[in-house]
């Protein structure tokens, strides 16, 4: 049976010594009141919630599944429960809109608590996270629909699913076909079928506010004619109590391969009233704010899973006794030496630990700018930040998701066979795990928009943000006694990751392919780097602690490591990012087939 433990000290660190978080948000005022002992207190709680009743439901619910029953979803049983005590403890309200019935609490708050929540049990943590429903309608809807729909989303009584994906178009979402039919009262018919819909419908709460793309009629053709809409399962009346039984229904549940908890919905929509969020035509702009969300939210998964993977993983191989140390025998007394004497275990662990704790620390930066970018007092700081978490989301969602899918494999074969066997959890990590790299956008669709959408469309801008932050504490940083190398190599792989990037966009205007080559592995150069800058602040921040501590010490090795040995798989990309398209393109499209 698996376990899991918050990583509480971790959280500390990171927010404390690496980030310094309180001296950032003391300069905003709608955190002046945020203090150290709110933010631990808040995590520890967090952490206790996650351990204490969401883990115990995670091989319980893989094992059991969702139920299509009467044309309502069933959940795994202990899930009502846990949501029920979920809500009662204001998770879903903590860093929404207090004008929603929000708390007003940061959303790096969301950045730890949601891998919290992802690492005891993926399929629960979807159904309590509505934070990129909110931020649609928030950001994009009337004040008048506002009114009617958040305060219920916050509370976490409604759910808030996203319905975008159709059979025939998967991400290509110009490809839409769901009509919303004008009609006399202001509100639009909407008809048409979803897919993978996570969370599509579920028995946790009271009604269901989707948030459907659909095409008017005479709308443009493409990504231009789509337009934004919430469908609710129940419709709502005037007063905000619920009225009659919508025109959606559930047409299947998908049968996956993990996350057997959360239900993946077939959506049908037979005229189901529907009323426009933001401007008609608009609809991708509007959803955009939600997906955002959502691609940090899959990020975080990656990051969740290899952590309680590598807690497993650890404690086995702690525990674990197999042959004897080729320096000779570490524990004589003993039939034999406990497995994490040997260095491919170590090796093992070793990457899993550099990603995990990396990626925690990527991730609670990514989600400070989330917060920088709504209540920062500066302007210029606002669009950094923006900028910022425009280049950094497909990273964490991409590059997070692919590093977590090579994680949990490790984790498993860390156990051997053992790994194999349901009862030890391992496999469950992994069959969960899969799905990251693949949904909200997969890694190619990751790929594309980080060096289509904003390194080469903004002429390196964006980049640019990024790279003068990262070579500023390079320089700061040359003459320290620890890091000192540490900086050096970060430096010279950021003018790489510059260079590259030019020789990618000056290819491209020779042949467009170029840039599709090039992506997925540009994506995981950038990946790469990211994390080093992040083990270089981290290293940083624990040899300068006044008092040393395994912890702290933990802190330098594991950097070292990394930068050892897995900053150097950048040299493979660098290659291949030169090589071209040319021996990707030549082969004809018959010859794929024997």
């Amino acid at each position: 049976m698996p376990t899991y433990k918050a990583p509480l000290e971790d959280y500390q660190f990171i927010l404390n010594d690496v980030l310094d978080v309180y001296t950032q948000y003391a300069s905003m005022p709608h955190f002046s009141d945020v203090t150290p002992e709110i933010m631990d207190a808040v995590l520890a709680e967090a952490g206790r919630f996650a351990e204490q009743q969401i883990q115990p439901i995670n091989q319980s619910g893989d094992v059991e599944g969702c139920q299509l029953i009467d044309g309502e979803v069933v959940t795994p049983s202990g899930y009502k429960d846990v949501a029920k005590k979920y809500i009662e403890g204001g998770w879903t309200q903590l860093s929404e809109n207090p004008k929603y019935g929000g708390q007003g609490l940061p959303f790096i708050l969301n950045g730890a608590i949601g891998e919290m929540n992802l690492a005891a049990c993926p399929a629960f943590a979807f159904y309590a996270t509505r934070d990129g429903s909110v931020a649609a309608i928030e950001k994009n809807a009337s004040e008048e629909i506002k009114q009617k729909y958040l305060p219920k989303l916050v509370e976490g009584i409604w759910g808030g699913p996203m319905c975008m994906t159709e059979p025939h178009c998967g991400s290509d979402l110009g490809l839409v076909r769901t009509k919303a039919q004008p009609q006399a009262d202001g509100s639009y018919a909407i008809s048409g079928s979803k897919m993978f819909i996570t969370g599509g419908d579920a028995d946790l709460g009271e009604n269901n506010i989707m948030l459907v793309l659909a095409r008017i009629p005479d709308s443009p053709a493409g990504i231009k004619g789509i337009s934004l809409f919430i469908v609710p399962k129940f419709l709502v009346r005037e007063d905000g109590s619920l009225g009659a039984r919508n025109h959606t229904s559930v047409g299947a549940l998908e049968h996956k391969m993990g996350l057997n908890g959360s239900a993946t919905c077939l959506m049908n929509f037979d005229g189901a009233k529907g009323f426009l969020v933001g401007e008609v035509n608009k609809g991708m702009r509007a959803m955009f704010a939600m997906v955002n969300r959502s691609r940090f939210l899959i990020g975080q998964q990656g990051t969740g899973l290899a952590s309680v993977a590598l807690q497993n993983a650890a404690m086995y191989a702690l525990e674990r006794r197999q042959m004897r140390s080729l320096a000779g025998a570490i524990e004589p007394h003993e039939v034999a030496d406990p497995i994490i004497v040997h260095p491919d275990v170590r090796r093992m662990l070793l990457i899993q630990k550099s990603f995990v704790e990396g990626s925690r620390a990527f991730n609670l930066y990514t989600a400070s700018l989330f917060d920088e970018v709504e209540h920062s007092t500066s302007d210029q700081r606002k669009a950094d930040c923006q900028s910022l978490l425009d280049l950094l989301t497909p990273i964490c969602k991409g590059f997070n998701t692919e590093m977590g899918w090579e994680c949990v494999n490790l984790g498993l074969q860390v156990f051997g066979g053992h790994g194999y066997i349901r009862e030890n959890g391992m496999e469950q990590f992994v069959r969960d795990m899969r799905a990251a790299p693949i949904y909200e956008g997969t890694t190619g669709i990751q790929a594309l928009d980080l060096l289509g959408r904003k390194v080469l469309s903004s002429r390196g801008e964006m980049l640019n943000v990024l790279t003068t932050e990262i070579k500023a504490f390079c320089d700061q940083s040359k003459g320290h006694e620890v890091i000192g190398k540490m900086a050096a190599e970060l430096n010279a792989a950021t003018d790489n990751w510059l260079e590259l990037t030019m020789h990618i966009g000056a290819a491209a205007m020779r042949d467009p392919n170029e840039v599709g080559a090039a992506s997925v592995d540009y994506l995981s150069y950038s990946g790469y780097v990211v994390l080093a800058y992040m083990w270089a602040r981290m290293a940083k921040a624990a040899a300068d602690k006044s008092v040393s501590t395994p912890f702290t010490q933990s802190k330098v090795l594991t950097a070292q490591f990394y930068f050892d040995r897995i900053l150097p798989r950048t040299a493979t990309l660098e290659k291949t990012l030169r090589i071209g398209c040319t021996s990707l393109m030549a082969l004809e499209s018959e010859s794929f087939v024997m």
